[in-house]
């Protein structure tokens, strides 16, 4: 077949939408003609597999465009490039090679279902038709063309144009070598010339600032299998689990994945949380959004080490006892020109128009959710994070921004959904579909809502009409009650409420109490700077905030640093002031976290019942004079643990406090403990509960509350019998 002039420029160019119909070897009445583009080359070989055959030599049509008829059957060949220099190359033809997708995995991703298309589209190390190399696979549906660009062939696009798989939009080629490492970009021809992208299903990336995706594989081999079985066994709504928010970036400046496990188990071992929650460790560009603004959503960011690193921090901090939950962001992306924005030369990934497509606040696009391709690649995205790395929960990150079509808008700025209203129901339905397929595909994981406005049924299942989280962030809570710690104690008798509202709503949702790295950031202070007084209010100021914290109905969070009392301002550029716990004061806070996290892991009724109200009872929920609430908290077959806190400057001696029941409770939290920083003033360890009633209870008890502190009382168990025993 010849080819025309401009046929023969669209070949060398590497333009044409279809190489593989007229590159490679096709029949003809001879036998088979062979096609290739080898620009400035003197002379072109085909080499067929059998070492005593004749090399058959091409001819130069133009362009770079070589051609040759080999007579008889075509079996697998080779080419081999000789320049001008004398210096030649041998190398499989990339389009000798049948398509690496099939039809049904084509299907799937257009129709939306794809539920493991990490596996189709981006980049893959595979053996193909005998050969080593990478497949090569992106959507571009409004692309002319596409080629690739790597260290492969010295970022010269025309040497591997891929070709189009229809009407899917997927553009595929498979490239033979050992491609292992190679960076590697898309050019794609649009409406208004050639540009460059990232791959939108890169699993592993260059290091920033440099952009270019690589070929990578996962040889890791996990050993969390007696993890990973309990937690599919597991109601994790009624366990114990209390967060410890951490930056990896600036935890410890200089830690990799792997450098960290040691570090991070050895400050889990020592405070006792339950789980541990990354801030977002999707590939990003700018540090300063904390990973905030992902570009690569299937690759964990390679600042601090391949792929497989991350698998062996999670795995080890899995075999140590620990959850990992990490920061998801569906919400929005940066409009960096090399990554998903206007990714084939219109608006693909983003909504197209602004009023749905640009996210105001963060002068990011908003994902176009509605399309399938789209939901498609976010659905996926969530499951590849649980299926490739083990995680155990994805908090997703603003949701609010999602749900609501004026989020952050003004009059004229937005665009009303098909009945006119706010609600962003293309949003919403991608929010119940990521939540539904997760649970089906791994029970026991949770999915975390941050989500701030009243909208109802966040953690209400998806088949009774609710988005389908696990648990939501009680941003409410957060607000009220650190505004109410931020007045003096001489005043906050005026602002009771802020700190008893949350329990009129604790069992609307399943929440989770947070106290993250928003509240400490931009001008906020820390947690220890937000409490008036001198330094020793501060402090026991916090002590008892967090024991109210760790009494409270729902699980907790706590943002890194606040667990001994930083002192500045968090900030991602550099560490914690770890060199405080030198002062015993400090070190005496983060006592008190440890404490409190034993405590609660080992009494059920702080746990058990957290999502019903029969979980809780007031004691005393109106003393606003004292500035104290005692509370609470039931567990199973009447086991139940008491929580009072002091809000006030001066110590409450002789209050009277209703039991369920009379003995010896223990006090197994007392945050003014010398131990813990505090004064000393208490109880001596146990309060003696005798059977006069009070406050509609069976026993009492007298006790005194130190100031500024928090108790938690628990029912000792009798001591046995000795005589009994004996006998």
């Amino acid at each position: 077949m010849m080819l025309d002039e401009n046929t023969l420029r669209q070949l060398g160019d590497g333009e044409h939408p279809a190489p593989h119909d007229l590159l490679g070897a096709h029949p003809d009445a001879s036998g088979h003609v062979v096609r290739a583009v080898r620009h400035l080359a003197a002379s072109v070989e085909v080499i067929g597999t059998d070492p005593a055959a004749v090399p058959t030599p091409m001819e130069h049509l133009g362009q770079g465009v070589w051609a040759a008829t080999v007579t008889g059957p075509i079996r697998p060949y080779r080419l081999r490039t000789t320049y001008g220099d004398g210096g030649s190359w041998e190398a499989e033809d990339p389009y000798r090679f049948t398509p690496t997708l099939g039809e049904l995995d084509l299907h799937l991703w257009s129709e939306g279902r794809h539920e493991q298309v990490w596996k189709v589209l981006g980049s893959r190390l595979r053996e193909h038709e005998g050969v080593r190399g990478a497949t090569f696979a992106v959507w571009a549906p409004n692309a002319r063309a596409v080629r690739i660009i790597g260290d492969f062939n010295d970022w010269v696009g025309r040497a591997h144009p891929m070709r189009s798989m229809g009407g899917s939009g997927v553009w595929e080629l498979f490239v033979p070598g050992e491609l292992e490492h190679s960076g590697y970009k898309y050019e794609i021809l649009t409406d208004h010339g050639w540009v460059t992208r990232a791959d939108p299903m890169a699993r592993y990336t260059e290091v920033p600032p440099a952009t270019a995706s690589k070929v990578g594989t996962s040889r890791f081999a996990w050993s969390d299998d007696e993890w990973m079985a309990s937690r599919a066994a597991k109601d994790v709504y009624n366990s114990p689990m209390s967060v410890y928010e951490l930056h990896f970036g600036s935890w410890r400046p200089g830690l990799g994945y792997r450098e960290m496990a040691d570090a991070l188990i050895e400050h889990l071992e020592e405070t006792g949380f339950t789980h541990v929650e990354f801030m977002p460790l999707a590939e990003h560009p700018f540090g300063g959004s904390w990973g905030y603004q992902v570009t690569g959503y299937y690759a964990p960011t390679s600042r601090f080490g391949h792929p497989d690193d991350l698998r062996y921090l999670i795995d080890r901090l899995h075999r140590a006892g620990y959850g990992v939950l990490v920061d998801w962001v569906p919400g929005h992306f940066p409009k960096d020109e090399w990554a998903l924005a206007r990714f084939d030369g219109r608006a693909l990934y983003e909504h197209p128009d602004p009023r749905r497509g640009d996210q105001p606040d963060w002068g990011t696009h908003v994902f176009d959710f509605g399309r399938p391709e789209v939901k498609n690649f976010l659905v996926a995205n969530a499951i590849y994070w649980f299926e490739e790395f083990h995680i155990d929960g994805l908090r997703v990150d603003a949701v609010a921004s999602m749900l609501y079509l004026d989020y952050s808008r003004k009059d004229g700025e937005w665009l009303p959904n098909v009945h006119g209203g706010r609600e962003h129901l293309e949003a919403i339905s991608l929010l119940q579909e990521v939540n539904a397929t997760v649970y089906r595909r791994h029970p026991g994981i949770v999915m975390i809502a941050e989500e701030s406005t009243s909208w109802p049924g966040v953690t209400k299942p998806t088949d009774q009409g609710g988005l389908g989280f696990g648990i939501k962030w009680n941003m409410g809570w957060m607000h009220d009650t650190l505004q109410y710690m931020a007045v003096d104690p001489m005043y906050r008798s005026h602002h009771h409420n802020d700190i008893t509202f949350s329990f009129f709503y604790a069992f609307s949702e399943q929440f989770m109490l947070p106290i993250s790295h928003d509240e400490v950031v931009h001008g906020k202070g820390s947690l220890l700077s937000k409490m008036p007084g001198d330094q020793w209010q501060k402090l026991a100021s916090v002590r008892a905030y967090l024991t109210f914290m760790w009494a409270h109905p729902g699980k907790q969070l706590l943002f890194m640093g606040q667990e001994f009392g930083q002192p500045s301002e968090w900030s991602e550029a550099r560490g914690l002031d770890w060199w405080i716990l030198d002062q015993p004061v400090h070190r005496g806070l983060m006592s008190l976290v440890t404490q409190l996290n034993r405590v609660y892991r080992d009494t059920e009724a702080l746990w058990l019942r957290d999502n019903e109200p029969g979980g809780f009872e007031w004691i005393d929920g109106g003393n606003s004079a004292d500035n104290l609430v005692a509370f609470l908290r039931w567990g199973a077959e009447g086991d139940a643990v008491a929580a009072v806190v002091n809000f006030s400057g001066r110590p409450v001696e002789g209050y009277r406090i209703g039991l369920p029941s009379s003995g010896d409770w223990e006090e197994a939290v007392n945050s003014d403990a010398q131990e813990f920083g505090g004064s000393g003033v208490g109880n001596l360890g146990v309060v003696h509960a005798v059977d006069e009633p009070w406050g509609g209870r069976p026993a009492s008890a007298t006790i005194t509350v130190p100031p500024l502190a928090g108790l938690i009382l628990r029912r000792r168990a009798p001591a046995p019998d000795r005589a009994v025993e004996a006998q």
